[in-house]
């Protein structure tokens, strides 16, 4: 799934609109964060941040079209590693993954939006959209190394996606202890194999 952002205004926009569109964003990703999906109406939305639910709705024609504006914002682009080592470049990357993954933002917006994604296909598309960043970094760096020959041909890459990403969801949401360096290169070597002769110098 392509990664979404929030709708670009134009530059001609009035300098209040974007005002409005930014205030609106952040109290909206406030609210989830705080109180989750549960907690976050068009209405609430109006009244902490002042602006009216027609301005709302004018930007936003659903409370879903608003969430996943919002949610971009936890989105950042990941910085693909790239020097050439497959073990080093996947451990960097996913030590930065769940660095991510302990920040309070995601970790109380993440479970509420994924509990919701199973009943509304919406929000299932939000769900998708959180998860694309990280997914897209670490498939990026398995393809590349099985161009390179560093991965057998025959590697899944979507499984090696899955494999790498999957412990470190379970390591935050169930067993609540996130992986430490050396766990995290373990992991590594347990779902890649051993680092080739060269990374090993």
């Amino acid at each position: 799934m392509p990664r979404s952002t929030p709708a670009t205004a134009d530059p001609r926009t009035d300098a209040r609109v974007l005002r409005s569109r930014a205030a609106i964003l952040q109290v909206t990703l406030d609210l989830l964060t705080e109180q989750g999906l549960g907690g976050m109406s068009i209405d609430e939305v109006a009244r902490r941040s002042g602006i009216a639910k027609t301005t709302i709705y004018r930007h936003w024609p659903t409370r879903s079209a608003l969430i996943l504006d919002a949610c971009a914002l936890l989105s950042a682009h990941m910085d693909v590693p790239a020097t050439g080592h497959l073990h080093e470049d996947i451990t960097t990357l996913l030590t930065s993954i769940t660095a991510q993954l302990q920040a309070s933002r995601w970790s109380s917006v993440l479970p509420s939006v994924m509990d919701a994604a199973e009943r509304d296909a919406d929000l299932a598309a939000v769900y998708s959209q959180l998860q694309y960043s990280h997914a897209q970094a670490v498939r990026t760096v398995l393809t590349d190394a099985r161009t390179r020959g560093a991965l057998p041909d025959a590697a899944d890459v979507d499984l090696l996606t899955a494999g790498l990403l999957g412990t470190l969801f379970y390591g935050r949401w169930f067993s609540r202890q996130a992986l430490s360096a050396s766990q995290l290169a373990q992991l590594v070597t347990i779902m890649l194999g051993p680092p080739a002769q060269d990374e090993q110098l």
